[in-house]
């Protein structure tokens, strides 16, 4: 049995090392996509809150990037890095305490399977970076306290603890929300002695102190970020979207791996089939912490377009009862292997989508855009989002210095653009090289916040020169966007990019000459 255990750690701690290597090596590999490179901004501009999220993982940034004194990519995902090596040994220690070491194990490498916990959460810096890290957590303490009927002293801990996790969650991402909605369920139905309990008030009281940063930050902005929230997910008048269910359902198994979710599925039928591989209050309440956020975004992308990975933190649950499952079927084959077939055929796929993923963006193995058009060359190639950004900073630089020399552009001229992205794009791989600043002129819901940067960074002034760059993939006029604010807009230069030896998209550069107006507020 000592020896058995022995390879289970050892096995563990190969599974956590060489994740950690191969999530390295992605994280210094490719650029930053859309979502990091806005993030960059929490910490570039930290705040109790922000327009569209919580803070949390703008002070992730801050910490692992020692405030920004390193902004290479790798610094700013090393949070993600760390934390996912963390929380696959969480996981483990969870489906251990649930079972056993052998499940454990299985939930670990389920857990390094999912798409969404190695790379979305594991890779990227993203609000989910920090969130799995408190909802795992979240699900040891309630795991360990819940199930108590006498609410011994021992439980009251682990239900205090849960607070202050699910609070720094909320903190994360306001999805997190769902764990007290899943524990609140589990109370309700099968244990409601902690009802009587002054502990499980505690522990909501705690959680709502921690967030009250996000509560007074929306104070004193109109409340603004849940008026934000509240209307990216408000189904009142939308017609019925059934292409946008398809891409939120299909788009869910993708990103869990399409062979967790099967073997999720064999797992819950057998829950149907009242097969008993689990304890049963552990099961209910690990449903009650997934089901409920899976179908809350099912139902709302009937009517609204959802991002999968928003419903991602769900699954975590669903891994440890699939993991349990594996295990009995592995106890009934009277042999217990660590790397079982369904796992293997897992920890294929996530290969197989990693390998093409980094060939895809770096290299351009499928030729995915066939247009010819310069003005919309790459449109319709996703891989592009993360490819090009590295380069435009270097090409551009040479236009700023040409014109520099020709006095064709005051020397302080900023960087103006329409939208939040690409807004973040060009401040952290072009404004950043040159010391140049970045503004937006748009709606709120559509520069988000650099309404709040544009002020930071001292706003408009008239008589202030400008560059505008716009994508083929993403082509915007700046006649139509700007002609009523500046005295002159002429184009400077065109950006081809070169992915493999091949011009994948292009770049547009305009100048825009003394501001007449300044923009709204």
């Amino acid at each position: 049995m000592e020896d058995k255990e022995n390879k289970i750690k050892k096995t563990l701690i190969w599974l956590i090392i060489i994740s950690t290597v191969i999530r390295a090596f992605i994280a210094g590999f490719i650029e930053l996509g859309n979502d990091e490179v806005y993030y960059w901004t929490y910490a570039l501009y930290p705040d109790w809150s922000h327009f569209d999220h919580p803070p949390m993982v703008g002070f992730f940034i801050q910490m692992f990037s020692f405030n920004l004194l390193f902004q290479d990519e790798i610094f700013l995902r090393l949070s993600s890095i760390i934390f996912g090596s963390i929380n696959t040994w969480l996981i483990f220690l969870i489906a251990k305490k649930l079972k056993n070491s052998i499940t454990g194990l299985y939930a670990a490498l389920l857990f390094t399977a999912s798409i969404y916990c190695f790379v979305i959460s594991g890779i990227f810096i993203l609000p989910d970076t920090p969130q799995v890290l408190f909802w795992l957590l979240s699900m040891y303490f309630l795991l360990n306290s819940l199930p108590d009927k006498s609410s011994s002293k021992k439980s009251r801990n682990y239900l205090l603890l849960a607070g202050v996790t699910i609070g720094l969650g909320m903190l994360s991402k306001y999805t997190s929300v769902f764990l007290w909605f899943g524990a609140g369920l589990y109370i309700l139905f099968y244990n409601r002695n902690w009802l009587k309990s002054k502990t499980i008030y505690l522990s909501v009281l705690v959680s709502l102190i921690l967030v009250l940063p996000i509560f007074i930050w929306n104070i004193q902005n109109d409340f603004i970020s849940f008026t934000y929230q509240g209307e990216r997910v408000d189904v009142s008048g939308s017609m019925l979207r059934l292409d946008y269910f398809a891409i939120e359902f299909f788009g869910q198994i993708f990103y869990n791996n399409p062979v967790n979710f099967v073997i999720i599925i064999f797992a819950l039928v057998a829950i149907i089939r009242k097969k008993k591989f689990l304890n049963s209050q552990h099961v209910r309440l690990l449903l009650f912490l997934s089901l409920p956020l899976i179908f809350t975004f099912l139902v709302f992308s009937l009517f609204r377009s959802t991002l999968p990975h928003w419903s991602g933190l769900a699954y975590l649950s669903l891994i440890l009862i699939a993991a349990a499952y594996l295990e009995e079927l592995s106890v009934k084959k009277l042999k217990k292997v660590l790397f079982p077939v369904p796992i293997q055929f897992s920890i294929y796929f996530l290969i197989i989508i990693l390998i093409f993923g980094l060939g895809q963006i770096n290299y351009g193995w499928l030729n995915i855009d066939k247009s010819t058009n310069v003005k919309i060359l790459g449109k319709n190639d996703f891989s592009l989002d993360m490819y090009g950004w590295e380069q435009l900073g270097e090409k551009f630089s040479n236009i700023v210095e040409r014109d520099k020399k020709q006095n064709l552009i005051d020397t302080n001229a900023v960087i103006i653009s329409y939208r939040w992205f690409p807004a973040a794009n060009l401040d952290y791989y072009v404004a950043l090289q040159l010391n140049k600043k970045v503004l937006a002129i748009g709606s709120l819901e559509r520069i988000h916040k650099y309404a709040w940067i544009n002020k930071k960074r001292g706003g408009f002034y008239k008589g202030m020169d400008a560059y505008f760059i716009t994508t083929s993939r993403d082509f915007k006029n700046p006649y139509d966007l700007y002609e009523n604010y500046f005295e002159k807009i002429e184009p400077a230069d065109t950006i081809p990019i070169i992915r493999n030896s091949k011009n994948v998209k292009n770049f547009f550069v305009f100048r825009m000459i003394d501001l007449q107006r300044i923009p709204a507020k």
